[in-house]
């Protein structure tokens, strides 16, 4: 099995992050050691992760079948990964969200499956028993069974190099989001795991060793807040026998600030940190989006409401909107300024591949053709930072490009950032936490803090004093927001020097419309 790399550095990368805590990637591949805890137990399985290791011709060769799969921003590798074991003269069996979204992009691969692999897994290996050489195998959508889904294989996995070990608990969210790709891929009727099932892979990453972080990817953990409201308790309880070895985080809708209760919960089990789709600052774009449940509310106190539960908040925003009224970039820049958001992903709207926005486009004629993303694979990149927009604005492309530019300028100015991080430091509160900052041992953390220091508070060109300001800052209120403080400031080391590489960027793009702009003559004048 191999995990195909990520195009050029991206937001989500944290190199330089991974670093402070003695690691090199943030996530491991948790869809391809799902797979392959369904295949044969006879089965030899390898798994390479090319953003962590090097993979060679004799990997390849030793393979009798090479299995990959991956996302969007991987797609350049991808197809590179196919093609070279193809070459080498071996088989392969693709799959993942980009293979789901785009089948036809991947139609040279030997086997290919379009969907959920619990439903066809059997029928693969049964094709590859048999012989046969090519299969497609298209799962009926959002009919597998999670419940059925056994442990992944965590012991495949050079678990040292990773920053954080992974788990997912639902797949699927209730909302409409126009731009999102979530609902085309798994559906808006949550499936949520078995709670035994749960805790069974929490005993598995415990039992192999990790100690610290453990993020539940799930794209929205509360779409079905019954099922998680009935896993929680037994996720304290669980917590409390093994003496909280790890701490969570995940991703939810910004309507979870609406409920005490389940807030309480996540942080008592041991929570840290939520990433929430804000997206606009405008309730006219989030209406016509379909992004409803963050209207008819005041965001910022929303964010605030999570803060006081001990729940630190990541964030993110885009620009691009056919709805956006004139310049939106201060807009923007305030809000995440007024919620205290220290770490907040802002990304050019991008019409993803199967969702809503990208048929709307299609039918408008405005969607630009396929050679968008063959000209993003050339480049290197596909972060949405820099990549976005592939398609005929409404509002001047250059307007939105400079508003993009004072979202990023604004957020990630060093003095802004550690503004909101102290401020980040009052409003968390842990009336129901239990944070234990030794979970992940001792000489680790210590190990942690003395790199961060040395890197922001010693032999950083600016910003010395600020780091040290913002940690005696933090340091007089509540002691367990120290985690949260140092997890935004870590964040920096990567977020900072990318925020300087995507305005760069956005500047050249900026100038090559002002000259393409000069080089086109005006309209004639017709003659009266």
């Amino acid at each position: 099995m191999i995990y195909p790399r990520f195009m050029g550095g991206s937001f989500w990368s944290m190199e330089s992050t991974c670093q402070m805590y003695g690691a090199e990637y943030p996530m491991p591949p948790l869809g391809l050691i799902t797979v392959a805890s369904m295949l044969p137990e006879d089965w030899d399985v390898r798994l390479l992760d090319r953003n962590i290791e090097t993979v060679t011709d004799e990997d390849i060769l030793a393979a009798d079948l090479v299995m990959t799969g991956g996302m969007l921003p991987q797609r350049a590798d991808f197809l590179h990964i196919v093609e070279w074991a193809q070459g080498l003269g071996r088989k392969v069996a693709v799959g993942g969200p980009d293979v789901m979204s785009s089948p036809h992009v991947y139609e040279h691969a030997d086997f290919i499956v379009t969907g959920e692999a619990e439903t066809v897994i059997d029928a693969l290996i049964e094709a590859w028993r048999s012989g046969a050489e090519r299969g497609r195998f298209d799962p009926e959508r959002f009919k597998a069974d999670v419940e059925a889904s056994p442990i992944p294989r965590f012991d495949l996995l050079n678990r040292d190099k990773y920053l954080q070990m992974t788990v997912q608990f639902s797949r699927g969210c209730p909302f409409t989001c126009e731009f999102c790709d979530i609902i085309e891929l798994f559906g808006r009727r949550p499936r949520t795991k078995a709670t035994a099932q749960m805790l069974s892979e929490l005993d598995r990453i415990y039992a192999l060793g990790h100690r610290g972080h453990v993020n539940f990817v799930d794209d929205n953990l509360i779409g079905n807040k019954k099922a998680v409201k009935a896993f929680l308790p037994e996720l304290i309880r669980w917590q409390e026998e093994h003496k909280y070895p790890f701490d969570f985080s995940t991703e939810a809708s910004l309507n979870i600030a609406d409920d005490a209760d389940l807030m309480g919960m996540l942080s008592k089990a041991g929570f840290i940190g939520v990433f929430i789709g804000i997206e606009s600052p405008d309730p006219d774009v989030l209406t016509a989006t379909k992004k409803k449940q963050n209207t008819k509310r005041n965001i910022a106190e929303s964010v605030h409401k999570v803060y006081a539960s001990g729940l630190a908040v990541l964030a993110g925003f885009i620009v691009g909107f056919d709805e956006e009224k004139g310049p939106v970039g201060d807009a923007i820049a305030d809000l995440i300024e007024e919620a205290a958001i220290p770490i907040a992903m802002v990304g050019l709207l991008y019409a993803l591949p199967g969702t809503e926005l990208t048929r709307r486009l299609e039918r408008e004629g405005r969607l630009h053709p396929d050679g968008d993303m063959e000209a993003i694979m050339a480049a290197g990149s596909a972060d949405q930072c820099t990549q976005g927009l592939n398609f005929d604005t409404v509002r001047p492309r250059r307007q939105i490009l400079e508003d993009f530019r004072t979202v990023i300028a604004r957020t990630y100015n060093l003095e802004d950032y550690h503004k909101r991080v102290r401020r980040l430091s009052e409003l968390l509160h842990f009336k129901d936490a239990n944070i234990n900052v030794l979970r992940s041992g001792l000489i680790k953390n210590v190990m942690f803090v003395v790199r961060l220091s040395w890197h922001l508070g010693i032999a950083a060109p600016e910003g010395k004093r600020l780091y040290w300001g913002t940690l005696l800052h933090a340091a007089k209120q509540d002691s367990q927001a120290m985690e949260s403080v140092f997890l935004s400031l870590a964040a920096y080391t990567h977020t900072g020097p990318f925020a300087k590489t995507v305005l760069s960027t956005i500047d050249k793009k900026i100038a090559e419309l002002d000259r393409s702009s000069a080089l086109t003559p005006p309209p004639a004048i017709a003659a009266e």
